[in-house]
C-alpha cells in the first residue's frame, strides 16, 4: 500500500479550468522488465509555472521526464501538448513541440566541439540568420565562457550543465526540464541558473524543475509534486506546505535531523592526516591537519582547486610538498594504494557502466573475497556488497543489475558502497551527496562520521556550504587553489564559509591555471583531429626526402606509378574502415570481402566478356559489396552481435566463398579493362587522384554535414546521440555499407594489379586497413577520426615497404617498420589527446 497525500487547493482548482496545460501526463505506467517505475502517475505543468519534481532516488523522476522528452515510450497513459494529444513522442518530435531537457547526467557528445554539440541539436532556424552568432549569444545568456571549438571533452562538469542549459534554451522551449541543474553548481552559476529560470517562466515557458534541495524549491518553485515508488504522492503550491508535509511525502516517515552529533575531540587527541605545503596542478601550498574523529571540509567556488587538491590526497595525480598519514609520510604511490577516492564526476571517474552494481561495488576491494587456492570467492563477494547496499538502502532490481540501469542517486550510493568496502585508510569525498535524495543523504553523512570515528581521515569538498557546516569539524576554504581561510569548531558556519570563499583577494602570481584553461588555436588545433594527419605528412616528407637522396630513382615515373596504385588500393578500403570506427564499429571483413569482390569480377571482366557482360559484372560487384555492409550492419545494430564478432563471420564465410568459387587463381582480367582502371596522366594514376578527391569530399562531409556529425555522435556517445534526435541504428548500417562500397572500389584497383581471379588475395587488407586508420589518429573508439589521415596512413605503410627496398633491407624489416609505426602513432596521438598545456 502506497500513503497518497494530494493536496489540491480551491485556486488551483479555478486555475486549472481557465488554463490549457503545457503538458499533461495522465495515468503514465513504465516497466523495466519485471520492475514498475512508474504507475498510474498523473502530472500537469501549467504555461508560466516552475514545477518542483520531488522524490527519493529512484521515485520515478527521471524516468517521467524520459517519457515527457521522448526518450522513453510509456506503457500506458496519455499526453497532451498544449492541448493537442500526442501518441507517440520521439525526441525529435519533443524537440519540435518546444520540449528542451537538461539532464541530470549532460547527454553531450565529448568528441565534437561545443559548436557541433549544439548544430545536432538545435536547428539553423532557431539561431537566427547568423547561426554562429546565435549560438554564441545563447552562450552567453548562461555565462558558458569557452570558445565554439572546444572540444567538450575539455570541459569540466560544471561547464557540461551550462552547455546542456544552453542547448535547451536555444530550442526557445515551451516546456523546459530541469533534472538536478545545480548538483555540481557553485553559488554565482546557481543564482544565475535561477534567474534565467525566473525569466524563461516569466516569458510563459512551464519550467518542471527535478531536485534533491527543498532549499531550492522554495526560492524557484511554485508548485510541486511527490513521487515515492513510482506513484503520485502529492501536488500543491509550494507556499501551503510545509517541510514537514513534502518530507513525509518524500519518505513515507518523520525524518530525524539530518547531520549526526559532531564527535568530541579534544586537544591531545593523536593527529591522523597532517599536510605540509602540497602543492600540485590547479593549487598551491595548502597545509591542513586533521585529528582522529574528525572530518575535514574543503570549500570554495566551484574550479578553486579543491579537486586538485583531493585527488593529491588520494595519491591520484602527482604533488610536492609531505603528507603524513598516521604519523608517517606517504608518497603519492603510498596513498594510492591506501586510499578511497569518490569522484564528483561520477559517470567518467566513478563507475564502469556496463559493469553491474555488484561489480562496481566489489571493484577496489577484490583482495578480501580470496577462497581456496587464492580464487575470488563469488558467495563472499555476494555477502559483503549486499550487506553494504542493504545499509546504503541502494535501490536496484538486483545486485546484478548494469549500473547505467540505476538512478543517479543509486549511482552515487555504488560509489559510496565501493569506498567503504576497500576499508581505506584514508577516506576521499568529492561532492559525495550530489544527486542523493534527503533519505539516502543522511545515511551517507552518518557514515562519513563512523569511518572518522574509527580512526580513519575524513576529507570532504562540497560546494553546499550548509553541508560542510552540518558535517565537519574543520574546513579549508580554497580561492585561486589557495588556503584563504581555516574554520574551526564554531567557526564553521554557513556564513563564513561562504564570506571566506567569495570575499578572498588571493591571486595565483604565476597564473598557471587561467593559461592552462585558456583556449587557443593551438591548443584546438593540438587536442583536435588533424595534428596526427599533419605529424603524419611530415614523417612522408622526411622519409621521402631521405630515400630520394639516398637513390634518386624513388621519383622515378616507374616507382611513382607504382606506389600510388598500392596507396589507392589500400588506400580505398583505409577510407571504408574509417566510416566503421567513426561509429565505434569494427570492420574485418574488408580483406576478404576485397579479394571475393575480385573473384566475382573474374567471371565477368574476362577477353572472352562482352561490354553488356562486363557492365553486369561490375553491377554484382557492387550489389554483392553493398549486401556484405547491410549483413555486418544488421548482425551489430539488430542481431546486437559485437562488431567483431559480427565481422569476423562475414570475413570467414566470404574467404570460404572465394575458396568455392575458385579453388585456385583463374580468370585472366581484359586488358582493356585493367588499362582503364589503371590509366595514368603522366606518371599518376587516375584511380590515386579520385582516392585523393573522394578523401577530401568524404572529410569535408565529416566536418561540413549533418551525416558527419552523427556519424562522429554515435561513436563519441551513442545514447546522447539518440537522444540528439540521431537516428543511430539507420546511421551506423548505412556506415557500414559505405565501408564495403569503399572496398569495391579497392577491389577494382585490386583488379588492375592482380590481373586475375585469386582466392588467396585481399586478406592481408584487414589488418593493413586499421593500421592506416591508426596512423592517420582514427580512435578504435569512435568518434574521432580523419578520412584524409586515413588515406596518409595507407599511404605511409606503402612508402615503407618500398623504403625497404630501395635500403636493401629483407622483408623481416617491414613488419618490424609496421610494427614501429603503430607503436609510434599510438603514442603521439595519447600524448596529444591528453594534452592540456
Amino acid at each position: 500500500m502506497h500513503e497518497r497525500v494530494v493536496v489540491v487547493t480551491e485556486s488551483s482548482e479555478l486555475l486549472e479550468s481557465v488554463v490549457t496545460p503545457t503538458i499533461a501526463m495522465r495515468g503514465i505506467t513504465k516497466n523495466f522488465g519485471g520492475e514498475t517505475a512508474l504507475e498510474d502517475v498523473h502530472l500537469e505543468v501549467r504555461p508560466g509555472e516552475v514545477h518542483a519534481l520531488l522524490g527519493e532516488n529512484g521515485a520515478g523522476k527521471s524516468t517521467l521526464m524520459g517519457v515527457a522528452s521522448g526518450t522513453l515510450q510509456p506503457d500506458g497513459g496519455s499526453i497532451t501538448v498544449e492541448g493537442a494529444a500526442v501518441e507517440f513522442l520521439t525526441p525529435n518530435l519533443a524537440t519540435k513541440l518546444g520540449i528542451g531537457i537538461v539532464h541530470q547526467h549532460p547527454r553531450l557528445l565529448p568528441d565534437l566541439t561545443v559548436e557541433e554539440n549544439l548544430q545536432l541539436t538545435v536547428s539553423a532556424d532557431r539561431l537566427g540568420e547568423d547561426p554562429r552568432r546565435g549560438m554564441q549569444q545563447v552562450l552567453d545568456v548562461v555565462r558558458f565562457d569557452r570558445h565554439l571549438r572546444d572540444r567538450v571533452d575539455s570541459l569540466t562538469v560544471a561547464e557540461s550543465h551550462l552547455l546542456e542549459l544552453a542547448k535547451a534554451l536555444a530550442l526557445k522551449p515551451a516546456l523546459l526540464i530541469l533534472d538536478e541543474p545545480t548538483a555540481s553548481f557553485g553559488r554565482d552559476e546557481v543564482e544565475t541558473l535561477f534567474d534565467l529560470v525566473r525569466e524563461v517562466a516569466a516569458r510563459g515557458t512551464a519550467v518542471v524543475y527535478i531536485t534533491h534541495r527543498l532549499a531550492e524549491v522554495r526560492m524557484i518553485a511554485d508548485r510541486v509534486t511527490v513521487l515515492r515508488d513510482g506513484h503520485n504522492q502529492g501536488t500543491g503550491r509550494v507556499d501551503e506546505l510545509t517541510d514537514d508535509d513534502v518530507l513525509r511525502m518524500i519518505v513515507g516517515r518523520e525524518l530525524d535531523h539530518p547531520f549526526p552529533p559532531k564527535s568530541e575531540v579534544g586537544d591531545d587527541a593523536p593527529t591522523v592526516l597532517e599536510v605540509e605545503g602540497l602543492s600540485g596542478d590547479d593549487f598551491h601550498d595548502i597545509s591542513l591537519s586533521l585529528r582522529r574523529g574528525e572530518i575535514l571540509g574543503v570549500a570554495g567556488v566551484v574550479g578553486n582547486g579543491q579537486t586538485a587538491l583531493l585527488r593529491a590526497l588520494a595519491g591520484l595525480d602527482s604533488s610536492t610538498g609531505v603528507v603524513s598519514l598516521q604519523g608517517r609520510s606517504s608518497s603519492p604511490r603510498e596513498l594510492a594504494a591506501v586510499s578511497a577516492y569518490m569522484p564528483a564526476d561520477r559517470h567518467r571517474e566513478g563507475l564502469v557502466m556496463e559493469f553491474s552494481a555488484r561489480e562496481n561495488a566489489a571493484l577496489s576491494s577484490l583482495p578480501r573475497y580470496r577462497g581456496p587456492l587464492r580464487l575470488l570467492s563469488r558467495r563472499s563477494e555476494h555477502d559483503h556488497v549486499e550487506r553494504e547496499f542493504t545499509s546504503l538502502a541502494v535501490k536496484a532490481p538486483s545486485i546484478e543489475a548494469p549500473a547505467s540501469s540505476l538512478s543517479g542517486g543509486n549511482q552515487q550510493k555504488v560509489v559510496t558502497a565501493r569506498a567503504l568496502l576497500s576499508e581505506p585508510a584514508v577516506l576521499v569525498a568529492d561532492e559525495p551527496t550530489q544527486g542523493v535524495d534527503v533519505g539516502a543523504r543522511t545515511e551517507i553523512y552518518r557514515i562519513l562520521r563512523e569511518v572518522a570515528a574509527n580512526g580513519t581521515p575524513v576529507v570532504v569538498a562540497s560546494s553546499d556550504a550548509a553541508e560542510l557546516e552540518g558535517l565537519c569539524d574543520r574546513v579549508v576554504v580554497m580561492s585561486r587553489g589557495r588556503a584563504v581561510a581555516v574554520l574551526d569548531g564554531a567557526d564553521v558556519a554557513e556564513e563564513r564559509i561562504i564570506t571566506a570563499a567569495v570575499a578572498s583577494d588571493v591571486h595565483d602570481d604565476s597564473k598557471a591555471t587561467a593559461e592552462a584553461r585558456a583556449s587557443t588555436p593551438l591548443r584546438r588545433f593540438l587536442t583536435g583531429d588533424h595534428a596526427p594527419v599533419v605529424v603524419l605528412a611530415l614523417v612522408m616528407l622526411g622519409l621521402g626526402a631521405y630515400l630520394y637522396f639516398d637513390n634518386p630513382a624513388y621519383l622515378s615515373a616507374f616507382n611513382i606509378t607504382s606506389v600510388q596504385m598500392l596507396v589507392a588500393a589500400g588506400g580505398f578500403i583505409a577510407l571504408g574502415q574509417t566510416a566503421a570506427l567513426l561509429t565505434g564499429g569494427l570492420d574485418l571483413s574488408v580483406g576478404p570481402l576485397a579479394g571475393f569482390l575480385v573473384v566475382v569480377g573474374s567471371f565477368f571482366l574476362n577477353e572472352s566478356s562482352g561490354g553488356g557482360a562486363m557492365a553486369l559484372g561490375l553491377v554484382v560487384m557492387v550489389v554483392a559489396a553493398a549486401a556484405v555492409g547491410l549483413v555486418n550492419g544488421s548482425l551489430v545494430r539488430f542481431v546486437r552481435f559485437t562488431p567483431v564478432a559480427a565481422t569476423l563471420v562475414t570475413y570467414t564465410a566470404l574467404g570460404g566463398l572465394s575458396f568455392l568459387l575458385r579453388e585456385s587463381p583463374g580468370g585472366i582480367m581484359a586488358r582493356s579493362v585493367t588499362d582503364v582502371i589503371g590509366f595514368k596522366i603522366g606518371p599518376i594514376p587516375v584511380a590515386f587522384i579520385v582516392l585523393v578527391v573522394l578523401s577530401i569530399a568524404l572529410e569535408y562531409l565529416l566536418r561540413r554535414s549533418r551525416w558527419g556529425r552523427e556519424l562522429r555522435a554515435i561513436g563519441s556517445n551513442e545514447e546522447g546521440a539518440r537522444q540528439a534526435g540521431v537516428q543511430v541504428d539507420r546511421t551506423a548500417l548505412m556506415a557500414y555499407v559505405l565501408v564495403s562500397l569503399l572496398t569495391f572500389l579497392g577491389a577494382l584497383v585490386l583488379v588492375a594489379q592482380i590481373g586475375i581471379g585469386d582466392p588467396a588475395q585481399g586478406v592481408g587488407y584487414t589488418l593493413s586497413s586499421i593500421t592506416a586508420v591508426v596512423l592517420g589518429g582514427t580512435s578504435l573508439l569512435g568518434g574521432r577520426g580523419t578520412f584524409v589521415g586515413s588515406m596518409l596512413g595507407a599511404g605511409l605503410i606503402v612508402q615503407v615497404m618500398n623504403a625497404t627496398t630501395f635500403l636493401g633491407l629483407s622483408q623481416v624489416w617491414q613488419y618490424f617498420f609496421q610494427g614501429a609505426l603503430i607503436v609510434l602513432a599510438a603514442i603521439i596521438y595519447s600524448q596529444v589527446r591528453g594534452s592540456r598545456a
